[in-house]
């Protein structure tokens, strides 16, 4: 049997039965059989029967000589691969046709050996690949240590070849698309099979020394991708902690091996050619990261850290370089492993990394600085936290030790460094990208700054502790994000550094990183102001922030110094708050007294604008009037002064404006709730409320109906008493100023005179004497003041008649008259506002109405009372003064008419009578109007020339009568009531 060449079936289907098939041994080929075998393989003829070998049979021939014969075992897996080859193009073909007949033709013409009926022979190289893997299954289940090495890197640099050739082919999908590429490959008999046979000799190994299959993988994946790259997906997937472990393991020892020193780093491009793998490794390690990146972060930092340990091999003292190589090269990795790594590096990782590095040369370790800023800079996952280790680490230590472990010296000093190169280089980067223009490409990002966009208020918080180094490092960084990301970042790092500064040392940082900005960014405060009230009325900030973000910008504003410091921005500043007059006065309303209050000082110290609508200027006014008076409810009295300079400004803004404040003033200091303030009574009646139309109360329609009626009136009654109070609680507190002291309310009616003043005279704040009689008071101020009084204190005969009436027309208005004098009772504050009208001469004249109401319902009284001597009813003696002393100042009476108010506190009621008789009667003869007043430019004031109205002594003889009968008292003051 041993002599006789067996039949060519008979040894085919001998070496081709499935392993572990219940047959007899197979006797071992002789010499002489061999040769004939190896003679077949070699020519492709049939030594017996002279004819071709078939494909199919060659094939089987070479699968009989690995087996029989080790020597020609390259040989032989050598020709197997054309018949993958031929077996992977005639699947395409079958694609490329529909699966139809014609594939045969097509295949025959490009000599491909697919032979007539191309189905069939398609079939029958199935059939042998199918043999072929089960050959090679047996060999290495038999000795996986001898063959799986071997099968192993044929097997996966066939697949490497394949999909390099056919990687163009039609049908073939791009290598991008990888989930398509590997459903072509794996719907393959000839490539399924190969990866088949690749994962039997990577399972058979990883319970030993994976790294022949793994070495393998990689020299492929270096020759062949990306084409490879869906081998590469689908054997990670299969066997992802192996591989990647593998990888990692193999790609450092190629690190080595190729002569990288711990200190030697080389950028993506060099990389490639010093090391082949390490792009393999790149690209392996970027093909799983998507599913198994855990896995990939725990062996990367397990390798990190036994690259560390004492009882590390040689290879792995190139732990370090090896892994910053892999991540300059892939910032999928840098972004897998950065942050978990800045975790990992506690005070001993750190200081055995110092000493690590500790022997390097100087030049190789600031080689690998470089390469850490690098990453540093392109860097995004984390890039936050990594800012923080280095700023943490890098500060000195501090005096007062903590308990554990410290740092080392030299980690302090190299983080220093890190950070100064870090910024350094960010610096590089901002400025040189420049502004692209309509052709240009956009500019090259920063990753490491386009994370750190969403912590802009982090680093101002940082920043403002100012420790030492840190808030230095922290702030030039502020600078170069903001002009990184201009405008977002630029505005929201002042808006965050005017908010948070509670010193002038902290709010210095803002104006000097206002000073670094603005020579770089347009319009960079106009955006900052607006991101402050878009900030408020968005309801982000809470008050106490509102509060002090008001009072840094007032300092700002108020702050002097040379040119290119604080007041550069002071003065800008400045000017861009005005342009938001409305939205700030809006929040002089606010319900938070601190926030109103900051709200009026940055207002009064900013120059308003001459040009503001109407509408908003109007708004204003009527907010810094209810803000004047809630301050001086609250008698604070540095607000009480902000408040009165915001009323000032405001009235200097245009001649409109000065007019609204003083209405708004008045008006308001005779409310209910702010007439307290000045001793007023805060009780309204309904008669009085009827009417005050518009003047914010509510008017009540049966007290009005009441008055033009006849209903009976039953004060007095059991009414009365019931309304005097509550049972059980006592009478009703009374009206007026029972719980304020006079010195209180002579300072607040002081206060409000002198505000007024100011803004009588234009807001010149360096003219506030009290002294009113002396006091320049511009005419067409003090004429608005009579205006606001007269529409206060009897609004329906404001615009009324100023000639005085004849004696009938006076008998009809006694309601009103008696009106108006309770309304003086009432107020205190009426005759000091009657006071500075009259010092703005002729505005007393627009007063007319209320004049005569009050001297006719003094005169009333006078004529009516019983009293001995007017020290009986002081409020009237000390009314009648007041107000013959008011038109006497006004020019509406003669010197000698307008001084016996000084004698009233010493005559009888009915000698008043008749002397306030006496001046009724001039003023009816001689009306008191505006015309009979001219102004003298030279002096800049209104007079009144008295010789023009005629003899004034018919008017003096019931006071010189007065005189005479009291000689005896009043002789000495006989003199001053001559003409």
């Amino acid at each position: 049997m041993r002599g006789r060449v067996p039949s060519r079936p008979a040894a085919m289907s001998a070496l081709c039965d499935p392993p572990g098939a219940a047959s007899p041994p197979r006797p071992p080929l002789s010499a002489q059989e061999l040769g004939q075998e190896v003679k077949a393989f070699l020519s492709g003829v049939d030594p017996v029967h002279g004819t071709k070998l078939s494909p199919k049979e060659h094939a089987r021939c070479a699968l009989l000589l690995l087996r029989s014969l080790p020597p020609a075992r390259h040989a032989a897996l050598e020709h197997l691969r054309s018949v993958f080859d031929e077996q992977v193009c005639a699947h395409l073909l079958e694609r490329e046709n529909g699966g139809g007949t014609a594939a045969s033709a097509t295949a025959s013409s490009a000599g491909l050996g697919v032979g007539v009926g191309g189905r069939a022979a398609a079939s029958g190289l199935e059939e042998v690949v199918q043999e072929v893997q089960r050959a090679l299954a047996e060999f290495v289940r038999a000795n996986p240590k001898a063959w799986a090495p071997v099968v192993s890197a044929w097997s996966i640099d066939l697949m490497g070849q394949l999909s390099s050739k056919y990687a163009g082919r039609h049908g073939v999908p791009h290598a991008s698309s990888l989930n398509e590429l590997l459903q072509l490959w794996m719907s393959c008999k000839a490539t399924r099979t190969l990866m088949e046979i690749y994962t039997q000799c990577l399972s058979a190994m990883i319970g030993g020394c994976p790294d022949a299959c793994v070495d393998a993988l990689l020299d492929t994946s270096v020759q062949h991708s990306p084409h490879f790259d869906w081998v590469v997906a689908h054997i990670g997937s299969s066997f992802p902690n192996t591989i990647i472990n593998r990888v990692l393991s193999c790609g450092l020892k190629d690190f080595c091996a190729h002569g990288a020193a711990p200190g030697d780093l080389l950028f993506p491009a060099a990389a490639d050619k010093r090391v082949p793998k390490i792009a393999s490794v790149v690209g392996i390690l970027g093909h799983l990261a998507s599913r198994h990146s855990g896995s990939i972060k725990q062996e990367l930092l397990r390798m990190f850290h036994e690259s560390l340990g004492p009882t590390r091999d040689q290879h792995q003292k190139a732990a370090v370089p090896f892994l910053l190589q892999l991540a300059v090269m892939s910032p999928a990795l840098l972004g897998t492993i950065s942050s978990e790594l800045v975790d990992s590096l506690k005070p001993n990782v750190l200081n055995q990394l110092h000493q690590h590095f500790a022997s390097l040369p100087r030049e190789d370790l600031e080689n690998m600085v470089s390469i850490v800023v690098h990453l540093i800079c392109q860097t995004s996952a984390g890039a936050y936290r990594i800012l923080q280790f280095l700023v943490n680490t890098a500060m000195p230590a501090s005096v007062i030790t903590p308990p554990g472990l410290t740092l080392h010296d030299g980690v302090r000093e190299a983080c220093d460094r890190v950070i100064q190169l870090l910024l350094l280089n960010l610096q590089k980067l901002v400025y040189n990208r420049g502004g692209p223009g309509l052709a240009d490409s956009p500019p090259r990002p920063v990753p490491f700054l386009d994370a750190l966009k969403a912590h802009v208020r982090e680093l101002c918080v940082e920043t403002l502790r100012l420790e030492r180094k840190r808030f230095l490092w922290q702030h030039q960084l502020l600078g170069l994000l903001a002009v990184y990301s201009a405008p977002h970042c630029a505005t929201d790092a002042l808006f965050f550094l005017l908010t948070l500064a509670r010193t002038q040392e902290e709010l210095a940082l803002a104006t000097q990183l206002y000073a670094v900005l603005s020579s770089c960014l347009v319009d960079l405060l106009p955006a900052t102001v607006k991101t402050c009230v878009c900030q408020i009325h968005a309801g982000r900030l809470p008050e106490p922030q509102i509060a002090q973000l008001f009072r840094n910008l007032a300092l700002v504003v108020q702050w002097e110094g040379g040119e290119g410091g604080p007041a550069a921005m002071g003065v800008q500043l400045g000017a861009v708050v005005a342009r938001h007059l409305h939205d700030f006065g809006q929040l002089l309303l606010h319900r938070s007294p601190e926030v109103a209050e900051a709200a009026c000082l940055l207002l009064s110290v900013c120059p308003l604008p001459r040009a503001v609508p109407p509408a908003h200027l109007l708004a204003a006014v009527r907010a810094a009037v209810h803000q004047f008076f809630a301050v001086l409810r609250r008698q604070n009295p540095a607000n009480l002064c902000y408040s009165g300079r915001l009323l000032a400004r405001l009235s200097a803004v245009s001649p409109a404006a000065a007019k609204a404040v003083l209405q708004q003033l008045v008006e308001g200091a005779l409310r209910g709730g702010n007439a307290e303030l000045f001793g007023g009574s805060a009780e309204k009646t309904g008669e009085e409320e009827a009417g005050r139309e518009g003047s914010g109360g509510d008017v009540s329609l049966l007290d009005v109906n009441r008055r033009f009626t006849a209903a009976v009136n039953f004060s007095g009654g059991v009414w009365s008493v019931f309304h005097a109070g509550v049972i059980g609680r006592g009478l009703k507190p009374a009206s007026g100023t029972g719980e304020r002291a006079p010195e209180e309310l002579a300072h607040n009616a002081q206060t409000f005179l002198s505000l007024l003043l100011r803004c009588c005279r234009g807001g010149r704040s360096g003219e506030t004497s009290p002294d009113l009689s002396v006091a320049g008071i511009n005419p067409e101020a003090a004429k608005a003041v009579a205006a606001a009084l007269v529409e206060s204190v009897c609004p329906e005969a404001a615009g009324g008649e100023l000639a005085w009436p004849p004696e009938e027309q006076a008998r009809g208005t006694v309601e009103r008259d008696l009106r108006i004098c309770r309304r003086f009772r009432d107020h205190p504050l009426l005759f000091p506002l009657l006071r500075l009208v009259a010092a703005g001469r002729p505005a007393l004249c627009y007063c007319s109405v209320l004049l005569r109401g009050l001297l006719a319902s003094l005169m009333a009284y006078w004529e009516a009372c019983r009293e001995s001597r007017t020290a009986g009813s002081p409020w009237h003696l000390q009314a009648s003064c007041s107000l013959v002393a008011c038109m006497a100042e006004g020019s509406l009476l003669p010197p000698v008419l307008g001084n016996m108010h000084e004698i009233f506190h010493q005559l009888a009621p009915f000698e008043v009578h008749l002397l306030l008789l006496s001046v009724w009667d001039y003023l009816r003869d001689n009306s008191p109007l505006p015309q009979k007043f001219t102004f003298q430019a030279e002096r800049g004031v209104f007079l009144r020339d008295f010789s023009r109205d005629g003899d004034v002594g018919k008017h003096l003889a019931v006071l010189h009568s007065v005189l005479h009968k009291n000689i005896h008292r009043l002789g000495l003051l006989a003199g001053r009531f001559r003409p």
